[in-house]
């Protein structure tokens, strides 16, 4: 008689992550070469990151895989077979998508509209209770979800990055390319969605590359890094194996960093000189943007202001620079009532470096010299004392000299500053606030875009002016400039202060709660 054998083991699902290799690509446009035989391997299963400054060849390199552009050279490799990808079309056939900085989705469209409209088999007519059950049997399936009905203008940041992230999902992408993920998010919403991600890449679900600046990113969520300059593969392998002195000299290509200044003890006695005293204003809608905001920046000091985009930062620094009228409170500089005029804020030797200086704080069309001497042009040696004659050798001299003290890179005094880089654009406003003894400093998302070598020498240049005696108000979207540059954090919600702490030993957690209106 036979044996009755049991049933044999049901097979283990295969692996959905896909690994992906781009072998000696090269891309040019016209004579400049942005990718130069680039080889990066990401495994399936892996979290690998991609770093590099900006013009680096990050985008263009993830355009290749996603087939936007069309290499000169090279190949895509996918599950290890070449492949043609000629659009993002036959990049979402091979299993690839990608979520980008700026959000895509409809904001008028609920989440399960922007969802099943991302398809590309939507048929002419939608059975929506159809359509939902599917929807409710995927996200029964994800680790997070979001509110199908909810319209995604009303979602916050944190589920709308949730959202796009489902949508490659949906369209069953197993190969997922984040760029800057986290830029517009709390670091709680930034530490769970990272988080999530890890835990799909390493259960086999997706294979993940993700473009970011943030070397805490790295180091806590990557498995693999990779590192571009002047489009080539400089360096990279297991973040286990390398530090952040490592990847700071793969992107820069130097040991130190040009502009780096240490922290000074702040004096003990050290006296308030700028403070806010119950400040209220309003948006351009007429809505209440602060509400009764007050704080104080003494000498020697950086206070750093955090919170997400909204909350009223931009509105705090328009008061300060006397573009928006407060409806209530005062501030006062040295001790006395500040109205924010030209002649204040030279008096009171005040500088300020707003968000988008080429928007904010220049001309485009003028040059880099003239620009340069907006703050003095109506004294000696711009104008003669009697008939207000200006000096255009005087003005393009002192340029001269803050072109070479601040390293901007131009074609030189007489070129418009709207030819310039965006780094190059804030060393020069940066380099005309700070050209004179400065007693306050205002700066607002300083570094925001800029590539790691500026932010490094703009971070370098606030510093050192803290270091002089400046009180220094730094108000940033970005937690690890703020813990990194602050000597004090406050934390802007609806238009509040919401949380003060010392940033020695800050709780981020608690950080981010409160940035989060909890």
């Amino acid at each position: 008689m036979n044996a009755i054998l049991p049933p044999p083991p049901p097979e283990a699902a295969a692996p959905r992550a896909l690994s992906v290799e781009t072998v000696s690509i090269t891309k040019r446009f016209g004579s400049f070469t942005a990718l130069d035989a680039v080889s990066i391997r990401i495994r399936p299963g892996t979290v690998h990151a991609l770093l590099g400054e900006n013009g680096a060849g990050k985008s263009t390199l993830v355009k290749c895989i996603m087939g936007y552009y069309r290499p000169d050279e090279g190949s895509v490799v996918v599950e290890d077979r070449e492949r043609e990808i000629g659009n993002p079309r036959d990049a979402h056939a091979l299993g690839l998508g990608m979520v980008y900085q700026h959000f895509t989705l409809v904001p008028s469209m609920t989440v399960l509209e922007n969802l099943v409209m991302a398809r590309a088999d939507v048929p002419a007519i939608i059975d929506w209770a159809a359509e939902r059950r599917v929807m409710e049997e995927f996200l029964s399936r994800m680790p997070f979800g979001v509110p199908l009905d909810r319209p995604v203008a009303l979602l916050a940041a944190g589920e709308k990055q949730k959202a796009e992230i489902l949508k490659q999902l949906y369209l069953d992408s197993r190969f997922l390319i984040l760029d800057e993920p986290t830029s517009v998010l709390t670091p709680g919403e930034a530490d769970e969605i990272l988080g999530l991600i890890r835990k799909m890449a390493a259960a086999g679900d997706i294979t993940v590359l993700i473009i970011t600046h943030k070397f805490r990113e790295v180091t806590a969520f990557a498995d693999d890094v990779s590192v571009l300059r002047r489009g080539k593969l400089v360096g990279g392998g297991s973040v286990a194996d390398l530090g952040i002195d490592d990847l700071a000299q793969l992107m820069i290509g130097a040991k130190e960093v040009a502009g780096s200044v240490s922290r000074l003890a702040a004096p003990a006695d050290a006296h308030t000189r700028l403070e806010l005293k119950g400040i209220c204003a309003e948006d351009d809608s007429g809505t209440d943007a602060l509400r009764e905001v007050s704080f104080a920046v003494k000498a020697g000091e950086i206070v750093g202001i955090a919170g997400v985009s909204g909350n009223g930062q931009i509105q705090l620094v328009e008061v300060l620079a006397g573009q928006r009228k407060a409806s209530a409170g005062e501030v006062l500089v040295h001790g006395e009532k500040f109205g924010a005029t030209r002649e204040e804020t030279r008096r009171h030797r005040m500088a300020l470096l707003p968000e988008e200086p080429l928007r904010n704080a220049s001309v485009a069309r003028m040059s880099v010299a003239e620009n340069m001497a907006f703050r003095r042009f109506d004294t000696p040696p711009f104008s003669s004392r009697r008939g207000g004659w200006l000096s255009r050798k005087a003005i393009r001299e002192a340029a001269l000299a803050l072109i070479e003290r601040y390293n901007v890179k131009t074609q030189g005094p007489d070129a418009a500053i709207g030819t310039l880089s965006g780094g190059n654009v804030q060393r020069a406003i940066l380099g005309r606030e700070l050209g004179e003894a400065v007693d306050i400093l205002v700066v607002a998302n300083p570094v925001f875009g800029l590539d790691f070598a500026a932010v490094a020498e703009i971070h370098g240049q606030i510093m050192a002016a803290r270091n002089r005696g400046a009180a220094v108000l730094l108000v940033s979207e970005d937690l690890d400039e703020l813990l990194e540059l602050s000597d004090r954090l406050l934390v802007m919600s609806d238009g509040a202060i919401a949380l003060e702490v010392p940033t020695a030993g800050a709780d981020r957690v608690a950080i981010g709660r409160a940035m989060a209106g909890h």
